[in-house]
């Protein structure tokens, strides 16, 4: 079964503004929040699906992208990426979206202690996006592929396990925030006095203090290395779209959420065939006779060559259309057509005999352009330029 529409989900429409897409959203998430339905797996699906909805939606980019070319648009299809599709914890929900919450909310605060986008009141950090390039033919854009890609990113440091600290050193509470991340002022201003809370800078929002940092990772919890990450990419896809792998792209320091691998698709240029949308245009260029008599010729295919029956009389700027011989569409099913344009190759040098031959067949009044012929050739081309 596949993926609900994302503006069925949060119950908007396509035209819905950011304002109204985040109030229902938080709508959403509070009518299907875990500790309001403790023990129902259905309304913490709902509220996974709810969440991967605005992860979309509530970005400009991911949403162009949705409105286009729908799920295989924003990662549903990459790599078993996806947000609310088992890719992320509600830890990382709220990680993400906790600030829309307000903290608390409607009596009851995060899920299993994890308060708004705060572990325990500190700030859980989240990873950099990765962007990589990959380059496909035709081949592979008709048929669907996974690609094997080599990426130099941040991957959490093995000696210390992520944590920054070196074995057996462990950290102490920030005696700034008392171990909450934040901090709160208290100013004196014209219109009385006016609380702000920010981020420790001490701790820089974690709460804690490492004793002895880690030798390998200077304390950052990351480390540089290569990775090899398997792309499943789905068919159809084009030129200019991306990909979201979740969870795939840099690691956060010290703990926290990775982010995401956004895969460009680039199209190798096809030495034969042009693409429109999903069909491929093919110029055929036929000899006098065999546009003349007819007869069969090879044209080329994503998937080989294939013979094509050339009726007499064939006349320059005719469009033969293959059914089904295009691309695929990544949103729906169906395929779309190879459209064959017949041209006339004229050779420019004759023999003797060859001339004599074509002398004689320029005073047959078979081979004299009959005036109903002319219309339908010229209007023709004039449909192509409106």
């Amino acid at each position: 079964m596949g993926k609900r529409d994302y503006y069925e989900v949060l119950g908007v429409s396509k035209t819905a503004s950011a304002d109204e897409i985040k109030k229902a959203y938080r709508q959403k998430a509070i009518q299907y929040h875990p500790d309001k339905n403790p023990g129902d797996k259905a309304s913490e699906e709902k509220f996974k699906e709810a969440a991967e909805a605005y992860e979309v939606l509530s970005d400009q980019q991911k949403r162009q992208r949705y409105d286009q070319f729908g799920h295989a648009g924003v990662g549903s299809s990459a790599a078993g990426g996806g947000f609310g599709g088992g890719g992320m914890s509600m830890e990382d929900i709220f990680a993400h979206f906790g600030d829309i919450f307000g903290g608390h909310f409607g009596g009851f605060g995060g899920f299993s202690g994890f308060g708004g986008s705060q572990r325990g009141g500190q700030r859980v950090r989240r990873g950099s996006d990765l962007r990589v390039k990959v380059k496909l033919d035709l081949s592979e854009i008709a048929n669907g592929v996974e690609k094997k890609i080599k990426v130099k990113k941040y991957v959490s440091c093995k000696h210390c396990n992520g944590t920054g600290a070196e074995s057996g050193s462990g950290t102490t509470t920030c005696t700034t925030c008392n171990g909450n991340g934040r901090v709160t002022r208290v100013q004196q201003t014209i219109l009385g006095q006016m609380q702000t809370t920010s981020e420790c800078p001490t701790c820089q929002g974690e709460g804690k203090i490492i004793k002895d940092k880690c030798s390998h990772c200077n304390g950052d919890g990351i480390v540089r290395e290569e990775e090899v990450i398997n792309i499943n990419i789905p068919a159809g896809v084009m030129e200019g779209m991306q990909l979201s792998v979740g969870g795939k792209g840099n690691a956060a320091r010290r703990g926290g959420v990775n982010g995401d691998l956004l895969v460009v698709i680039e199209e190798e240029h096809h030495p034969e065939l042009i693409r429109d949308d999903n069909d491929l245009i093919y110029n055929l260029l036929l000899s006098v006779p065999v546009a003349t008599l007819g007869g069969s010729v090879e044209v080329p295919t994503v998937d080989g060559k294939v013979k094509v029956s050339i009726p007499a009389g064939t006349q320059p700027g005719k469009v033969l259309r293959l059914r089904g011989k295009g691309l695929p569409s990544v949103n729906s099913y169906g395929k779309g057509d190879l459209l064959v344009n017949i041209g006339v190759y004229i050779p420019e040098n004759l023999s003797r005999d060859e001339k004599q031959t074509m002398e004689n067949l320029n005073k047959s009044n078979n081979f004299k352009p009959n005036s109903s012929a002319a219309k339908g050739f010229f209007s023709h081309f004039r449909n192509m330029f409106e």
